[in-house]
């Protein structure tokens, strides 16, 4: 017989053969896990970070299983354990900025971070398409042409030109002055 080299793997393995003290908890958990399940999934936005918060609120209800006088409310004591583990692990997210008298980063930067928020937000993102558009159709028809065959349609300068017919030093140069009463429209200052 060969001696386990690790004591501890071997007792879990002894233990976990032997039948769950609890018979009526492995028959609840088949039971109602799918419904903790989605849940968990409604307090967490990851499906992984679901099932371990699910785990864990089985694990604390696993503990307490004879302390519960009423298992009729199963469900709703294991929905408070996931609330409450939801909560203390909002509780004890690591928090990586803190107040000081001075910004540490410079101006750009802070209009990077308003831009990346402007970008993430539905809303903000409807509010600049449609600023963007009132820009581009106060250009002039032949401007508005090239700017939207050149970045909505994606055509290179090349295309650009064959399609309206015109040369190329005329897409880039009409494009350009495009660009630049572009930068000018007060409407989208914000952006910059």
């Amino acid at each position: 017989m060969t001696t386990p080299v690790c004591t501890s793997a071997s007792k879990a393995a002894t233990r976990a053969a032997t039948p769950a003290p609890y018979p009526s908890f492995s028959t609840y958990v088949r039971a109602r896990g799918p419904v903790l399940l989605r849940t968990a999934r409604s307090l967490t936005a990851n499906p992984c970070d679901a099932e371990d918060l699910l785990q864990t609120a089985l694990t604390k209800t696993y503990v307490a299983w004879d302390r519960i006088e009423d298992h009729r409310a199963l469900d709703g004591y294991v929905r408070r354990a996931l609330l409450n583990t939801r909560t203390s692990q909002w509780r004890k997210r690591k928090v990586d900025e803190y107040a000081t008298d001075e910004l540490p980063e410079p101006a750009s930067a802070s209009s990077t971070a308003t831009a990346t928020a402007l970008a993430n937000d539905p809303a903000e993102q409807q509010v600049l398409r449609d600023a963007m558009w009132r820009a581009i159709m106060k250009l002039p028809d032949r401007q508005r042409a090239m700017v939207v065959l050149r970045y909505y349609e994606d055509l290179s300068e090349v295309q650009t030109a064959e399609v309206l017919g015109v040369s190329v030093g005329t897409v880039k140069s009409a494009v350009s002055r495009a660009l630049g009463k572009l930068r000018e429209d007060p409407e989208l200052a914000p952006v910059r």
